[in-house]
C-alpha cells in the first residue's frame, strides 16, 4: 500500500502538488508522520525541526507543526485529510471500528470561512485526479463523500461541528489564530471535543498545523508539554525559509520584514511564539466581577448615568453601548447592546436614544469613528455625543486596577466577558504598549464597557462640596485609580 510521503510524489494522487524539490524538508515530515525510516540525513533534518533523537516508529497519535507563513500549510492540510480518508482507510481500516450506517469523518478545522474555503479549494482540486474522483461519491457544499464510506468535511472551529460524530482524523488549521464568538478559548473546546470523537478508533491522528501567535492558547501548551520529546506526540518547529527554500532568509522579502517589524517577523516567519504578547487580564478576574444572572439592570431613581458608545458603519463591526453608573465606591454595569452587522446605523443610533433616555440619559461619549456622523445622528434624536478623551489602550488600561480590587460589578454577559480575557498586551518597537483584541477576534462590546466604567470613575473624580468646603474624593478607589494613570 502506497504510502503518504510515496502518496507526495505519485503524480497520480498528490505529486502535482508536491514534486517540486523546494519540498525537500516537508518530505522529512511526511514519513515521521506516519512512522516511516528515515535515512541519515533525513533524521539530520527530523532532529533539527523537532529537538528529539529518534524519529517516530509507529504513525504518531497528535502532530502540532508550528511552521513559518507561505511554508505550504494549507495544501499539506488538504492532502493529509485526503490521504486518510482514502488510502489511509485501506491501511488502518477505520471502518471496522465504524457501526452500521455510521459515517466517519475527517475534520479539518479551519480558522474562518475564508480559510476554509481555500482548504476546500484545495480538495476539491485534488479529487478531480481520476484515481480520487472515482472514490467520490457525493460533493457537498463543506467537503466530499466518499464510496468507502467515509467523508471530508471542512468548516471552521466550531465544537458543535465535532460533537456526536465518529472522527477518524482532525486536522485544526491555523490553530493558534482561532477565535469565536461564543468563547475566549475555541481551541481548547474543540481538542476537548474532539478526543471522545476519536476515542473509539484505533490509528486516529490529530494534526495541529499553524504559524505560531502568543505564548498562550492550545498550539502553545502543546509547544511546551511535547516539544522535543519523546512519545506519540509529535511536535514540530520550522521557519518559512527551511520549509520553503524559494524564500531565502536572506532574500530582499524577509530581510525587509524582519527590519520593518522583528518580533512580528520572528513569529510569522522565523516560527517563534511572540513575547510581545501578553493576555491583559485573567477569566477568573472578570468572572469575579460578573454578578451571576444579571442580564440587565433596571433604571433607579437615585443613580447618575453615563454611557460609552462603539460605533460601527453597518458593515463590518458590532455597534454597542453600554450604560453603568458609580454606586458608592464601585462602577456597576446597567444594560449592554450589541448589534452585529449588517444594520443601519440610523435604526441602530435610534435605537440605543430610546434605551438611553429611558435611563434619563442626555449624553453619551463615544470615539472618534467616522468623523461627524455618530455626533449628527446622535443629536438629531435629542442625545449629545462628547467624543473620547482618550483612546481605548487607556480604556482598557484604566479599567484593569477596577477589576482587579474588584470595584467593577458586571452584567452576567458571556460575550462581555469572552471580549475582555481576549484582550491582549502588546509592546511594540520603542516600548510603546498598546491593547487590543486578538487576530480575528472582536471588542466592540469590550470597548463600549471601558469607556463607561472609566467615566464612573470620572465622575467620582470631580470635585464635590462637603460642609462648604471642596475636596477631592481621593480614599475612593476610581480616584486613585484614573489618578495614577
Amino acid at each position: 500500500m502506497i504510502s503518504y510521503s510515496e502518496s507526495c510524489r505519485d503524480p497520480n494522487l498528490f505529486g502535482p502538488w508536491f514534486a517540486e524539490e523546494s519540498w525537500g524538508t516537508w518530505r522529512v515530515l511526511d514519513k515521521a508522520l506516519f512512522g516511516e525510516p528515515l535515512d541519515e540525513a533525513e533524521l539530520a533534518t527530523f532532529k533539527a525541526l523537532t529537538g528529539r533523537g529518534e524519529a517516530p516508529e509507529q504513525p504518531v497519535s497528535e502532530a502540532w507543526l508550528i511552521c513559518g507563513r507561505r511554508s505550504g500549510k494549507d495544501v499539506k492540510a488538504a492532502s493529509i485529510a485526503a490521504y486518510l480518508a482514502t488510502i489511509g482507510e485501506e491501511i488502518f481500516n477505520f471502518r471496522q471500528f465504524l457501526t452500521r450506517g455510521e459515517r466517519g469523518v475527517v475534520q479539518l478545522l479551519a480558522v474562518d470561512r475564508d480559510q476554509a474555503r481555500v482548504c476546500l479549494g484545495y480538495l476539491r482540486a485534488m479529487f478531480e485526479q481520476p484515481l480520487l474522483e472515482q472514490m467520490v461519491s457525493n460533493a457537498v457544499a463543506d467537503g466530499i463523500e466518499l464510496t468507502n464510506g467515509l467523508g471530508i468535511e471542512i468548516t471552521t472551529n466550531n465544537q458543535r461541528r465535532v460533537r456526536g460524530r465518529t472522527v477518524i482524523a482532525a486536522v485544526f488549521d491555523e490553530v493558534a489564530f482561532w477565535s469565536s464568538e461564543n468563547s475566549v478559548s475555541p481551541d481548547e473546546d474543540v481538542y476537548r471535543a474532539v478526543l471522545p470523537a476519536m476515542a473509539t478508533i484505533p490509528n486516529a491522528m490529530l494534526i495541529g498545523i499553524s504559524s505560531p501567535h502568543a505564548r498562550k492558547g492550545l498550539l502553545y501548551r502543546q509547544y511546551r508539554k511535547h516539544y522535543g520529546k519523546p512519545g506519540k506526540v509529535l511536535v514540530v518547529q520550522a521557519p518559512t525559509w527551511v520549509m520553503n527554500p524559494t524564500l531565502p532568509r536572506d532574500g530582499e522579502f524577509l530581510s525587509q520584514a524582519f527590519e520593518d517589524d522583528p518580533a512580528s517577523a520572528a513569529a510569522e516567519y522565523g516560527a517563534q511564539f511572540r513575547t510581545d504578547i501578553e493576555a491583559f487580564v485573567t477569566r477568573e478576574v472578570v468572572e469575579a466581577c460578573v454578578t451571576s444572572g444579571a442580564r440587565e439592570r433596571p433604571r433607579v431613581s437615585n443613580a447618575s448615568y453615563r454611557a460609552f458608545v462603539d460605533p460601527s458603519g453597518g458593515s463590518n463591526d458590532s455597534m454597542t453601548l453600554a450604560i453603568a453608573h458609580p454606586d458608592g465606591n464601585k462602577a456597576v454595569l446597567d444594560a449592554i447592546r450589541e448589534r452585529k452587522p449588517p444594520f443601519s446605523p440610523e435604526s441602530v443610533v435610534e435605537e440605543f436614544c430610546t434605551l438611553l433616555k429611558s435611563y434619563g440619559i442626555s449624553e453619551v461619549t463615544g470615539d472618534r469613528y467616522a468623523g461627524e456622523w455618530p455626533r449628527e445622528r446622535f443629536r438629531a434624536h435629542g442625545i449629545a455625543y462628547r467624543l473620547a478623551e482618550k483612546p481605548r489602550s487607556d480604556l482598557y488600561r484604566d479599567m484593569l486596577p477596577v477589576l482587579n480590587s474588584g470595584k467593577a460589578d458586571l452584567l452576567d454577559n458571556d460575550r462581555m466577558v469572552n471580549q475582555l480575557v481576549g484582550l491582549e498586551r502588546r509592546v511594540a518597537r520603542g516600548g510603546r504598549e498598546s491593547i487590543d483584541h486578538a487576530p480575528n477576534g472582536h471588542d466592540d462590546i469590550a470597548n463600549a464597557v471601558a469607556g463607561a466604567i472609566s467615566l464612573c470613575a470620572k465622575k467620582a473624580e470631580q470635585p464635590m462640596a462637603v460642609f462648604g468646603t471642596y475636596g477631592r474624593m481621593d480614599k475612593n478607589p476610581f480616584h486613585r485609580a484614573y489618578r495614577s494613570q
